[in-house]
């Protein structure tokens, strides 16, 4: 038996942010998770790591996280490797970030998000991460996608045995 779920592929380190609870808002320049309100997506690492480091400014600035607390969190996130599917994760409200966003307001937006330059972006909510008993390998595609997760391998067959 087999769950089928939308997935869709994040780079690292984001993908570890979002199946850790770090990361609550998913940014990307189109509506891509609209359509995904009130279901639950499978996250997907990325054989790439993202290219540049705002996130790891966003942690140790103003989540105060420390230098060990931030490699921890990524060591914890590399367990499964690259190219597989790592978790699941629900999918809130979909809106577009306006402009003229107040800057307190930005800049909980942007450590939500584990990323700065949210203007004018489509921003998604997520909660509920919850990591896989075990990966499952798989490649990436360019959008969401379908995949099919063996029961024993989700979350609560994990702790149920």
């Amino acid at each position: 038996m087999s769950l089928e779920v939308a997935c869709l592929s994040f780079r690292q380190p984001y993908a570890t942010l979002v199946l850790n609870g770090v990361k609550t808002i998913e940014s990307r320049w189109r509506p891509l998770l609209s359509e995904m309100r009130n279901c639950t997506l499978a996250v997907h690492i990325a054989q790439k790591d993202w290219e540049d480091e705002d996130w790891r400014l966003i942690l140790t600035e103003r989540l105060g996280m420390t230098t060990q607390q931030t490699e921890e969190l990524l060591m914890s996130g590399d367990r499964f490797g690259r190219g597989v599917i790592a978790g699941l994760v629900d999918v809130g409200e979909t809106w577009r970030c306006p402009e003229d966003v107040p800057c307190e307001e930005m800049r909980e937006l942007e450590t939500a998000a584990c990323l700065t330059e949210l203007n004018v972006k489509y921003l998604t909510r997520l909660s509920n991460p919850r990591w896989l008993s075990e990966p499952m390998y798989s490649r990436g595609h360019k959008d969401v996608w379908t995949v099919h997760i063996p029961v024993h391998i989700l979350p609560s067959a994990a702790s149920h045995p």
